[in-house]
């Protein structure tokens, strides 16, 4: 039996096939909207846990340093050297901090890697769609 489908002519096939591509490069950039939506929410979740960790991280710091400098000077340091030595140790744990934060906030990291896998899956079908 013939459906009315099978009696499609070259153009109107050929017309079909572009709608439909149409509607999947809609459905993409839905997709990369979507997921920039969410990359964008992530890197802003990152840089608010960096602002709460240095927020809380500052008056803890100076105490400790602080308890540190007092036990370098009971032990023989002079004041100078003692706080000398309690800030540098916090000027690198500081700086590993910040190189965490950062790589977190790293164009790899911020990637939509799901659309553009989707997007290269989309053209090797668009290729066999037109062949």
């Amino acid at each position: 039996m013939i459906s009315p489908l099978d009696n499609r002519s070259i153009p109107e096939l050929f017309g079909d096939a572009l709608a439909q591509l149409s509607k999947l490069f809609q459905n993409e950039v839905d997709l990369a909207r979507a997921e920039l939506a969410l990359k964008a929410s992530e890197a802003a979740g990152a840089v608010k846990l960096i602002a709460a960790g240095a927020g809380l991280l500052i008056p803890a710091l100076v105490l400790i340093l602080f308890a540190i400098a007092a036990a370098l000077m009971q032990i023989g340091f002079s004041g100078p050297g003692a706080y000398l030595c309690s800030g540098l140790g916090a000027a690198i744990i500081a700086f590993v901090l910040i190189w965490i934060g950062v790589a977190r906030l790293s164009g790899d990291a911020l990637k939509p890697s799901i659309t553009i896998e989707q997007i290269h899956r989309d053209t090797i079908a668009a290729k066999e769609l037109m062949r």
